[in-house]
């Protein structure tokens, strides 16, 4: 099939009025996280940059453009929490990205509150229906392909403790589309949400010879 494609080099740049990178990638899950520093500064922020790479143990990580307070809280002391960001909890999810003077709590300047976790000396989003309590793994620079570092490190983290809320569970089973999570989109302001009308199924095939 023939196409008309729109072709770039991204150390070129991609020509468009935005870069479309974000959108294709996407809509990604958010790494709302919880970390606090050796002196109890608590802080909270939003990484677009979010994942899960691992079972078993459990592994999760985000990544963050330039050396913020998370990763250096996070590196400090080992330790953080990731909060399950929701559609009733999207505008503080969105204010506690505020880039706010040193020392300042984004759990207060967004009306959330905060709650002690369990294993991990770090608090939680007590309105979010789900917390991972997580111990530093890895923390990454990363570099080019050619090898030159740049400014974004990937922290990765096993989880150690799971909260769950109890309206999350039907006979056992989490239900994805219920706790409504957010997902980040292109562009400075989209985001979507996930709804179990939208759901499909595949079994996985058989493996051939």
């Amino acid at each position: 099939m023939s196409r008309t494609r729109h072709f770039y080099q991204p150390k070129e740049g991609h020509g468009l009025p935005h870069d479309p990178l974000n959108a294709i990638i996407g809509p990604r899950p958010i790494g709302w996280i919880s970390s606090q520093s050796a002196d109890g500064q608590r802080n909270l922020a939003p990484y677009s940059f979010f994942n899960c790479f691992n079972y078993r143990p459990p592994i999760i990580g985000f990544a963050s453009s330039g050396w913020k307070d998370s990763v250096a809280n996070i590196v400090e002391t080992g330790e953080f929490v990731w909060n399950l960001a929701t559609r009733s909890l999207a505008v503080p999810m969105n204010e506690s990205s505020a880039s706010l003077p040193h020392g300042e709590d984004e759990f207060a300047f967004a009306g959330l509150t905060a709650l002690p976790a369990s294993l991990v000396n770090v608090s939680m989003v007590a309105e979010s229906p789900v917390n991972f309590e997580c111990r530093l793994s890895q923390c990454i620079q990363l570099h080019t392909a050619d090898g030159e570092q740049i400014p974004t490190w990937l922290v990765l983290g096993e989880v150690v403790a799971i909260h769950i809320d109890q309206d999350l569970l039907v006979d056992g089973i989490y239900q994805t589309a219920k706790a409504e999570p957010i997902l980040r989109a292109g562009g400075p302001s989209a985001y979507y949400g996930i709804s179990e009308a939208l759901r499909f199924d595949l079994v996985r095939p058989d493996a051939r010879n």
